[in-house]
Parts: C-alpha cells; sequence; structure tokens
C-alpha cells in the first residue's frame, strides 16, 4: 500500500526536479562567468531562453520522419523519470521500488538511443558526426556508471538508491576507500555524461569539438525547448545521483513534513556546492581531444573497478 506521504514526495520531487533543473544550469553558467572574470548571466536566463523558444514556430526539415518530431518529448520523459527514482528529498518514493540502479542507466540509455537516431533522421553531416559521438561517449560511460553503482551498493547488498541512502544516513560520518574511488569515476563520468569539458564544451559550437550541440542543431521550437530542459534534468539527476551515494545526510527518512521540508534547504546548500564545483572543475581543464575521450572514461571505469575490490579486500 503506497502510503500518502510517499505519494506526496514522490510529487514533490517530480515538480521540483523540473523547476529546479535549469535553475542548476543557471547556477553553473553564473560560476564558470564569475571564474573567467565576465559578466555573468542572470541565474533565470535558462528560464526565459525556454520561455522564448516555447513560443516560436518549428521548423522542421523537408525528410524528417515521426521519430525526429517524437524523440524531444521521450528524451524529455525519460529524464523527468529518471529524476523521479533518484531520492533527493526523501526515500519513502513509490518509483523507486519499481526502478533501481541498473533501470536508472537505462532510462538514460533510452534517452541517448532516441536523441542519437534523432540526429541522423535529417540526413544531416553534423547530426551524424554528433550521434557517432554521443554514442561512443554512452559506449564508454555507461558500464562506468554502472560499475559506481554496484561499488555503492556492495554496501547494502540492494542496487535500489533508496536502499542504498536509507543505510548510508545510519552511518557514522568516514571516509569509505571503495566509495572514495566510486566517486572519483562518477565525477568523470558526470562530466561527459552532461557534456562538460573536458570531454566536450557546452558553450562552444565548432564542429570539430562540439557533440551535445551537434545533436540539437536541426531542432526549433518547443522541440529544441525539450531538449534543453531534458539536458538540464540530466545535470539535475547526475548531481543528485552523486549526492544520494556519496553525501545522503539530510534527505529525509521519517514519514512527517518536517522532515521534508527541513530535507529542501539542505539540498539546495548541496546543489549549489555541487555547481560551484563543477564550474571549478571545468575552468581548471582543457577540453581534450575526442580520441582522448576513451581513455578517460576507461580511467573512470577502472577507478570504478578498483573501489568494488576494496570492498572486497577491506569490507569498507
Amino acid at each position: 500500500m503506497i502510503s500518502l506521504f510517499g505519494s506526496i514526495s514522490q510529487i514533490l520531487e517530480i515538480l521540483l526536479a523540473l523547476a529546479a533543473a535549469p535553475l542548476l544550469t543557471g547556477w553553473v553558467n553564473q560560476c564558470r562567468a564569475w571564474l573567467q572574470n565576465k559578466s555573468a548571466p542572470s541565474l533565470l536566463q535558462p528560464y526565459r531562453v525556454l520561455h522564448k523558444l516555447f513560443y516560436k514556430d518549428v521548423v522542421l526539415a523537408q525528410h524528417a520522419s515521426s521519430l525526429f518530431r517524437t524523440a524531444p518529448y521521450i528524451v524529455f520523459g525519460c529524464m523527468a523519470l529518471a529524476c523521479s527514482i533518484v531520492p533527493t528529498l526523501s526515500t519513502d518514493l513509490p518509483l523507486s521500488a519499481a526502478a533501481d540502479a541498473i533501470a536508472l542507466v537505462g532510462l538514460l540509455s533510452l534517452a541517448r538511443v532516441f536523441i542519437s537516431l534523432a540526429a541522423m533522421d535529417v540526413g544531416t553531416a553534423f547530426g551524424t558526426m554528433g550521434a557517432r559521438r554521443e554514442m561512443l561517449v554512452g559506449f564508454l560511460a555507461e558500464p562506468a556508471l554502472l560499475m559506481v553503482m554496484f561499488a555503492a551498493s556492495l554496501l547494502t547488498q540492494s542496487t535500489l538508491l533508496t536502499s542504498i541512502v536509507a543505510h548510508l544516513i545510519h552511518q557514522d560520518l568516514a571516509i569509505y576507500p571503495s566509495l572514495a574511488f566510486a566517486g572519483v569515476a562518477f565525477t568523470m563520468v558526470s562530466l561527459a555524461e552532461n557534456a562538460r569539458v573536458p570531454v566536450d564544451n557546452p558553450a562552444t559550437h565548432l564542429e570539430v569539438t562540439m557533440i551535445h550541440e551537434a545533436l540539437l542543431l536541426e531542432y526549433s521550437g518547443r522541440h529544441l525547448a525539450l531538449m534543453e530542459w531534458a539536458a538540464s534534468l540530466k545535470l539535475f539527476a547526475y548531481s543528485c545521483i552523486g549526492i544520494a551515494l556519496f553525501i545522503p545526510w539530510g534527505i529525509a527518512e521519517a514519514s512527517h513534513p518536517m522532515a521534508l521540508i527541513s530535507a529542501l534547504p539542505i539540498l539546495i546548500l548541496k546543489l549549489a556546492i555541487g555547481g560551484a564545483v563543477l564550474a571549478l572543475i571545468e575552468m581548471t581543464s582543457a577540453k581534450m581531444r575526442i580520441f582522448r575521450v576513451p581513455e578517460f572514461l576507461m580511467t573512470a571505469f577502472l577507478l570504478a573497478v578498483i573501489g568494488m575490490l576494496v570492498h572486497f579486500l577491506l569490507g569498507a
């Protein structure tokens, strides 16, 4: 029987993700501008961009199929569902019991497949190039992300994120060697999956370097708005996954409204710190060549595997 509090928590988490994801993107952009000693854009700039795009007409390529028109809705739905699985405010989430960490990675993979197929659908050179690069990154990043999830699940013998969070909350504040390796690996995977430096640069449109932007060149209007919103949701989802696995303290467990209310400012503080750290990493890193990306992601995979081995050897 699904509790009333669980249903409320689930709805609040979905609404929070939809509302706060563009804000997180705006915060990261602000921090990047400050670190570059530039005039920072408004924190609400992503909302203004989405508002403008939703009111623009959609221009479709002549040979665009129904896949091209449907992909933005599927990608957006996958990212919204992924955010609803990750415990951000509470561990009492009805949807989390139906989808564990493996299903979460599957949702992210499904979104990648559709956005890549849609980019190739219209037959442009840039779209095909971006799709190939996106699938290359995904082919290497998904196993590394799974190994990170498995390294964290060894502590609780469960791949449910809510179970992992509930277990870690009751543990003393300590550094687990296995989670330390997994945390470094997760950071590297998160940079690659969210098209961030050093793997990609979201602020450029140079055809020799871009990955994510090449996938969206043929989109306009509400379709482009959904894709941009989905990208913000993906960044929000990865940020919340990192919080749930490595700094879960503050996430509510008790079925009480006050526990849920107190978890909100803690989450905002964690996201603010995480966004600033992300901007700092980008500013202190150089964009690598696309041929070096496999080495980067294989290193993340090996670090996650080392984290699992450390757990088996040390039990921590």
